[in-house]
């Protein structure tokens, strides 16, 4: 694939080619980050997972999808990524996948969009907000055409019927209700 049809300029500003991108696995990230004990922030990583960006031509018109394997989850403490696998958690037996899929995409400016979309952990969806920014595109050794990407959220894990926790003698819980989550993004053109 040549460099030259995998972007395009719209308002001087570098965007991707229309068509289907899939996301590189081995150089993206997906993270849920929870305060433990009100205190301490713990990052989980999912290490299995897919996704694309479906690119139109009217870039508010796109739409992105992620499947991840709830299982992949990794704190680095294994006691702990098996309790976030159980039924208390992800509960992964019953759920193995955690899905996204946009519904919409607005436009900020600036590289910057606002994707709403529908999450659903635990067969339960419920509507979250992504912020996006688009990087640009780079071009890496093997002369592949790499879109760049990273998209910030924040979600209630009540919503989605994550009730578990433990009360601290000194007031407050042991896990956080709200979990922020981090995506970087490296996505190639799917031939």
């Amino acid at each position: 694939m040549s460099n030259d049809s995998a972007v395009r300029e719209l308002d001087r500003t570098t965007q991707l080619q229309e068509g289907t991108w899939v996301i590189d696995p081995s150089h993206s990230s997906i993270e849920a980050v929870a305060r433990h004990m009100m205190i301490s922030k713990v990052r989980g990583r999912f290490h299995e997972f897919s996704g694309a960006i479906h690119v139109d031509k009217d870039p508010t018109k796109s739409w992105a999808e992620a499947t991840i394997k709830a299982a992949s989850i990794d704190t680095t403490s294994p006691d702990r990524d098996n309790h976030l696998r159980s039924p208390d958690f992800l509960d992964v037996e019953n759920h193995p996948e955690v899905t996204f899929r946009s519904t919409s995409l607005t436009d900020q400016g600036d590289g910057r969009y606002l994707a709403e979309g529908d999450l659903t952990i635990r067969g339960v969806t419920k509507p979250v907000t992504l912020n996006v920014t688009f990087h640009g595109v780079a071009v890496d050794p093997f002369a592949n055409t790499k879109g760049l990407f990273s998209a910030t959220g924040k979600l209630d894990r009540e919503d989605w019927g994550i009730t578990w926790n433990a009360a601290l003698e000194s007031g407050g819980v042991l896990v956080s209700r709200s979990l922020d989550f981090e995506i970087e993004a490296q996505v190639v053109r799917q031939s």
